[in-house]
């Protein structure tokens, strides 16, 4: 047999708002507290419990500057994940008396984005602005990026994105020209080891581990604040005898995976730093730079050729030998492939870094590339032109040409541009390895052709 229970609620009080379960026993069990994570926790309340961008929200910083003038303007924070920077746009939105509103690129499309913009015309016409924060904003297409335009010109939003990405390279020009772009940095160890005593305190012991175990943890955590919370809160909870030592930390953590993108701003950023390291003569700076692109994914062969690159711009004839260096360096790394080929190409680095540097060929051939520019199609001087024709000859092609070979010491001096040029100097060797040997050639047939020129 069934029963049901009907409740008419225009009989009775505020009582109808909780209806009894049949097999309720009438005991009050309290609802257990959720867990919140220690990232949630330790969220900082206010602007000045934000650790590690003191470059962005000191007194003098930009931030800070705009908070105490009361004139924020809509902003693109651009940094690494887990330095603050949805932290900071809440605090923002509490500091300012604005609604805050937080929204992804990732899961919002534009019926959300209309919806959105509605409801803060809304609010703005009962006198609340609204902080509208978007997290991966670069994941926007152009598109959807403009349609934040009208409303961010006419006040019924303050835009604050946030991207990982380079906001030069990913975001439209003209959002970028009303929003002004800070850089939220990676936390520093000594960051890190603030934030880990501020966790300490929250849990109101100390973590199970050594001094390097403590530091190994920090380095764990690659700079990401959030990271490191939740590396903490694992650490907390082990139930362990004496401090762990960086061996048994790192049996029992696994090490978070370096940032590398191989199609982003890191993979340019980290081959910038690996080509300025060699043209540096700095090898130890070179192989670390290597190593790191090499743990994060890189392919050997994008490096190789690279690495080749170097050889030809930044030690050119200074040291001839270097290029054939680099080209066997890459056919060996193709004949072992990997992990064994990447040592040709370490071999090839330092050999780079540790040679003489010159630029000379390398400012001379862009050099040459703008007179090519500038003289447009201005025809080679006729005396060093072949006659194959009788009109050809007749045209006076060939005519007056010196075979350099007859010459005395094989050289006649000749003009090999084109008549009316003034003779350039594009090729300046260095006073550094072979290409001091290439100078003294240089200043030698120079000298000769002053002797020897007819002008």
């Amino acid at each position: 047999m069934i029963f049901y229970v009907v409740v008419d609620r225009s009989r009775c009080g505020s009582g109808c708002n909780r209806v009894s379960d049949l097999f309720d026993t009438g005991a009050s069990e309290p609802a257990l507290p959720a867990h919140r994570p220690l990232a949630d926790r330790l969220r900082p309340q206010t602007l000045a419990e934000v650790i590690g961008q003191e470059r962005v929200l000191g007194p003098e910083a930009p931030l800070g500057v705009m908070l105490a003038s009361g004139s924020l303007s809509s902003l693109v924070f651009w940094g690494p994940p887990g330095v603050g920077k949805t932290t900071i746009a809440r605090l923002l939105a509490q500091e300012t008396d604005l609604h805050f509103v937080q929204i992804s690129a990732i899961f919002t499309g534009v019926p959300d984005l209309k919806k959105v913009f509605e409801a803060a015309k809304i609010r703005r016409q009962n006198g609340q602005g609204t902080l509208l924060f978007v997290d991966e904003v670069h994941r926007f297409n152009k598109a959807q990026q403009d349609g934040f335009l009208p409303h961010m010109e006419d006040g019924t939003i303050l835009l604050v994105g946030a991207t990982t990405e380079n906001p030069s390279f990913e975001l439209n020009a003209a959002v970028l020209s009303r929003a002004q772009v800070l850089v939220l940095e990676r936390l520093s160890l000594a960051d890190l080891e603030r934030l880990t005593q501020r966790a300490e305190k929250e849990l109101d012991r100390a973590l199970p581990l050594t001094g390097p175990a403590r530091d190994a943890l920090h380095e764990m955590a690659d700079g990401d604040g959030r990271a490191l919370l939740n590396l903490i809160e694992q650490v907390a909870a082990w139930k362990v005898d004496a401090p762990l030592d960086p061996d048994a930390l790192s049996t029992r953590l696994m090490r978070r995976a370096a940032k590398y993108d191989k199609s982003g701003e890191e993979h340019y950023n980290l081959i910038s730093a690996l080509h300025k390291s060699v043209r540096g003569s700095d090898p130890d700076a070179a192989l670390y730079w290597f190593a790191r692109m090499l743990t994060g994914g890189e392919d050997p062969r994008f490096l190789a050729r690279r690495i080749t690159r170097m050889a030809v711009e930044d030690i050119g004839l200074a040291d001839p030998q270097a290029q054939s260096i680099c080209l066997h360096a890459w056919e060996t790394y193709e004949r072992l492939g990997s992990p064994e080929g990447e040592l040709a190409l370490a071999q090839a680095l330092v050999y780079l870094a540790l040679a003489p540097k010159s630029n000379g060929t390398y400012v001379g051939y862009k050099a040459a590339m703008r007179l090519a520019k500038q003289s447009g199609s201005a025809p080679p001087p006729k005396h060093i032109l072949n006659a194959p024709t009788s009109m050809m000859k007749d045209q006076g092609y060939g005519k007056g040409y010196a075979y350099d070979h007859d010459a005395e010491d094989g050289f006649s001096g000749q003009n090999y541009f084109p008549d009316g040029m003034e003779r350039p100097e594009l090729y300046q060797p260095v006073e550094r390895g072979f290409e001091r040997e290439l100078k003294k050639r240089l200043e030698y047939f120079a000298k000769l052709r002053a002797q020897r020129s007819p002008h």
